[in-house]
């Protein structure tokens, strides 16, 4: 992929997301939640590429695959009004639908399509495919890295709102329940395992989901971003107050530094 492919992509980005921006102000609160953090991701690969000494032509196919890993969402919340898969499809085949659609990677060598399209179908899998078409799994692991990083984010500036001023779809349609936590989330954080999606019941439960994803980041370049950050242990310190979440968090925390 050479830098004016590059290029062309951004500006059809662009293009694309903003008809999508016609909609009622809550709608387009949520739409413009994702492309910001498209925005985003984009950022935190470039740092990623850099971290990890990327060459040139790996860098840009780094940065085109975190432009379109979610313009699968843009559809998705047209028809379904949700970000939520299981109440709608699945957003990152949706998105591999858009980038064939749209002819966007004609041009581009067949092997480096299929970087690009196995990373975008696979990077909000629970756990990547153990054999896949690719040569290999670098771009796969980028982009689920950069992808939890700016979720990251969203999610500790969402709590720094009113719950007014708050994107709605953003939380997955999650009922806020203090002091209510999931003792099956807590046992998988504590066990230093991904908190399953389907055992979230209310926004306390996804905020331990979030915490436990540092146990699939794959570089320590990732590591050192998200220490560096603070995300955790914001997104900890609005937890219910009890001694196990404490210790599941901070056996998570000492994962940043391994």
């Amino acid at each position: 992929m050479n830098t004016s492919q590059l290029d062309e992509l951004f500006s059809w980005f662009d293009r694309y997301v903003e008809p999508f921006l016609a909609t009622d102000d809550e709608g387009a609160k949520n739409i413009q939640l994702k492309i910001v953090h498209t925005r985003k991701v984009c950022e935190v690969m470039a740092l990623l590429a850099e971290g990890e000494q990327l060459p040139e032509n790996d860098a840009r196919l780094a940065a085109a695959i975190a432009l379109l890993h979610d313009v699968g969402r843009f559809p998705q919340y047209r028809r379904w009004r949700t970000f939520r898969d299981s109440e709608s499809d699945n957003h990152a085949r949706l998105a591999v639908d858009v980038i064939r659609e749209e002819n966007l990677l004609d041009g581009i060598a067949p092997p480096e399509q299929l970087l690009i399209e196995e990373a975008v179908r696979f990077h909000n899998l629970l756990v990547p495919p153990v054999t896949f078409k690719s040569p290999t799994r670098q771009y796969i692991d980028l982009i689920r890295d950069a992808d939890k990083l700016d979720i990251w984010r969203v999610f500790v500036e969402l709590l720094a709102l009113p719950p007014e001023e708050r994107a709605s779809a953003a939380t997955l349609g999650l009922p806020e329940l203090p002091g209510t936590v999931s003792e099956r989330c807590i046992a998988a954080l504590a066990s230093g395992s991904i908190v399953p999606l389907d055992t979230v019941t209310c926004v306390n439960d996804f905020k331990l989901l979030l915490i436990s994803w540092i146990y699939d980041l794959t570089s320590a370049t990732s590591r050192r971003i998200l220490g560096e950050r603070g995300y955790i242990p914001v997104l900890a310190a609005s937890l219910p107050e009890r001694p196990d979440i404490q210790d599941a968090v901070a056996r998570a925390l000492d994962r940043l530094s391994a």
